[in-house]
């Protein structure tokens, strides 16, 4: 219930101190390529029930046919405002509204597409238990994933063997932990992350 409400208030004030920067992007998402200026795709939420998770969009209208994964700052999808909308977390932002809708949390496991829910063992099911949220442990562990991916010459079978399980480690690791101070740590530490 603490959580909830302190979601609601922290969202709310959020999307209205950031509203301007909200007009902003979404000039210039506008400006830098043809396509909407938000991005929706289908993530799996608390429960494994499908929910639309909302982004600003960072690519080129039709990349996601090309691959899930982005691999590497400058791939080739990503459009040039895009680069830096991912740089500082910004495309990250209109899940503001997620949070307000109640689909998501602040915090809470990152949510994963249907594909590679599929391939989670019982034990890594868990983490559909909680609400997803727009950081955490794993977040903040692979704020630079993209450049990790980038290295390997199988991107998709580097995630799927080594990265996922991890990230799935921190998750669980979060739910035994959870709690309000918790949630207040892993926010200040993604401030810091994004700041520095």
């Amino acid at each position: 219930m603490i959580k909830r409400l302190f979601d609601i208030i922290a969202s709310l004030i959020g999307i209205l101190i950031l509203s301007p920067f909200f007009l902003l992007i979404a000039r210039l998402v506008g400006l830098g390529s043809k396509g909407g200026v938000f991005y929706v795709q289908q993530r799996v939420g608390k429960g494994g029930k499908d929910f639309p998770l909302f982004k600003f969009r960072s690519m080129k209208v039709g990349s996601d046919q090309k691959g899930l994964l982005t691999v590497g700052a400058r791939d080739s999808r990503i459009t040039g405002i895009g680069y830096f909308l991912r740089k500082s977390k910004a495309d990250e932002l209109p899940q503001l509204f997620n949070v307000l809708f109640g689909t998501m949390s602040l915090v809470g496991p990152r949510p994963e597409v249907r594909k590679y829910v599929e391939m989670y063992n019982e034990e890594q099911k868990k983490v559909l238990s909680v609400k997803p949220g727009i950081t955490d442990y794993a977040s903040i562990e692979y704020v630079n994933e993209n450049e990790v991916l980038a290295k390997s010459s199988d991107p998709e079978e580097t995630y799927i063997k080594e990265i996922m399980p991890h990230k799935l480690q921190l998750n669980l690791k979060y739910i035994k932990e959870k709690g309000f101070f918790t949630d207040l740590k892993i926010i200040f530490r993604t401030l810091g992350m994004i700041v520095s």
